[in-house]
């Protein structure tokens, strides 16, 4: 797998971030708040709380949130429905830490961020208070001086440099002309030149050929602990094996036991079912994600053949979504593949082929699948997506039923997170995936009669 890739990058970071520690190991652990990116949600965080978890953080002191409107406005100043402003992502992150520190008694607390969650945790802690309570901040490929900084490009967006969100979070905190906020530890973390939202060109905001402005070090800040990870993409900064070395170093002052989750002997699953919303610009799209609970849907979960997909048997677990969207909690069995068939009125039946699960987890997110028009002439759909990073074809050692190129992916780039095919054929077979070493295979199901199959992976 690509681990060893993150090993190496994480060990020239050691020395920097055993200088930056102030919470020694045998203190008791402060409780973390994990806050996602733009469009994501609370279970993109799994992989990295078992991560902590297996080097003996306790699981009760991290927290995972999930914002209701994941995605950022167009226009900061301008409500837009299904969006969130920043000021309403930093109340939202004001009221989870004021929870988590009420829940576990603790007075300060640290927060990590992905990508916009970095906006949202700089906000909080420089404009809402959270200089008294945060004792460190860890930010993943955060955007820190915007994706774009162009005139006349959006200036009023919170992604761009010019905004004036973005001018009042990078204006000089002292004479040294920090742009962090004093009292408080912070570490980001970037790729060396494979983050597509820190790039000079802008070929993945629509201006191929267009200077954005921005340089590969745009999400580094002038006063924080600034460490490079080679070759990760925009995601994996945050939720890599070296993101999570890097992060723990700065924590703890020591290296962690373990980069891979450790296996538990019970494993119980559950999260929560959420759906699409409707594009304000286009309400036929069904384009905007968001984190609110799916109501009155059907879960059915089996077990399944790790190599074939095939069912080993009855239903493992069946369940009607009730009004807060949460589904489990399911006892899985460890090193057992399952199948989550997730079926809700104007969506398509949603089979969710996953990896074993080798720790709990109360973060797993399932939503359906809608079938766009323009793939309504397809026998079967089968989509792989990888929601902890990307795929990069120069990098990356990936199969997607029998072809060594992905569909939709660039031959060259870290940018896209999922690949479709569209079968002619919509007899029962098994499509298999593969990416870096994690393997998982599904059944084929007919699109027809309204079936879309999802190959997930973990890491």
């Amino acid at each position: 797998m690509h681990t060893r890739r993150h090993l190496i990058a994480a060990g020239f970071a050691s020395t920097l971030l055993a200088a930056c520690t102030t919470t020694p190991v045998n203190q008791e652990r402060p409780p973390i708040v994990f806050m996602h990116g733009n469009g994501d949600s609370a279970a993109l965080w799994q992989t990295t709380i078992w991560r902590f978890e297996s080097n003996g953080w306790p699981r009760d002191k991290l927290i995972a949130v999930d914002q209701p409107f994941p995605l950022a406005r167009d226009d900061d100043t301008v409500v837009q429905p299904g969006r969130s402003s920043t000021a309403e992502s930093m109340a939202f992150l004001k009221a989870e830490v004021d929870r988590a520190l009420k829940t576990t008694g603790a007075n300060k607390v640290i927060l990590v961020g992905n990508s916009r969650g970095g906006n949202t945790i700089r906000n909080y802690v420089q404009n809402g208070g959270g200089d008294q309570v945060v004792s460190h901040v860890v930010l993943g490929g955060n955007p820190a001086h915007g994706i774009w900084a162009v005139k006349g490009r959006q200036e009023r967006n919170e992604f761009s440099g010019l905004s004036p969100f973005m001018q009042q979070l990078n204006a000089p905190k002292n004479g040294n002309g920090d742009e962090v906020t004093p009292g408080v530890k912070w570490l980001t973390l970037r790729s060396d030149n494979n983050d597509k939202y820190a790039q000079p060109d802008g070929i993945w905001i629509g201006a191929k050929g267009t200077a954005t402005n921005i340089g590969f070090d745009g999400p580094a800040l002038k006063g924080a602990t600034n460490v490079v990870l080679p070759r990760v993409d925009h995601r994996e900064t945050s939720f890599s094996p070296a993101a999570f070395d890097a992060t723990w170093r700065f924590l703890t002052g020591e290296a962690p036991r373990t980069l891979q989750p450790a296996p538990e002997a019970q494993v119980v699953l559950s999260g929560k079912v959420t759906g699409l919303g409707l594009d304000s610009r286009d309400p036929a799209s069904g384009a905007f994600v968001n984190n609110l609970p799916l109501t009155g849907g059907r879960l059915v979960v089996f077990a399944v053949d790790t190599t074939t997909g095939a069912r080993r048997g009855p239903p493992a677990w069946e369940q009607t979504i009730a009004q807060d969207g949460r589904w489990g909690p399911f006892t899985a069995q460890p090193n057992t593949s399952y199948e989550f068939v997730l079926g809700a009125p104007g969506y398509a039946t949603t089979h969710i082929y996953r990896s074993p699960f080798p720790r709990s987890s109360s973060v797993i997110q399932l939503r359906p699948e809608r079938i766009p028009e323009a793939d309504r002439d397809a026998r079967a759909l089968v989509i792989l997506t990888r929601p902890r990073g990307y795929f990069d074809a120069e990098r990356d050692t990936m199969r997607f039923d029998g072809q060594a190129a992905l569909p939709g992916v660039p031959p060259k780039g870290s940018g896209v997170s999922s690949s479709k095919v569209k079968l002619p054929s919509d007899a029962p077979r098994a499509v298999a995936s593969e990416f870096n070493g994690e393997r998982v295979t599904g059944q084929v199901w007919p699109a027809a009669q309204g079936d879309v199959s999802v190959l997930e992976l973990t890491y």
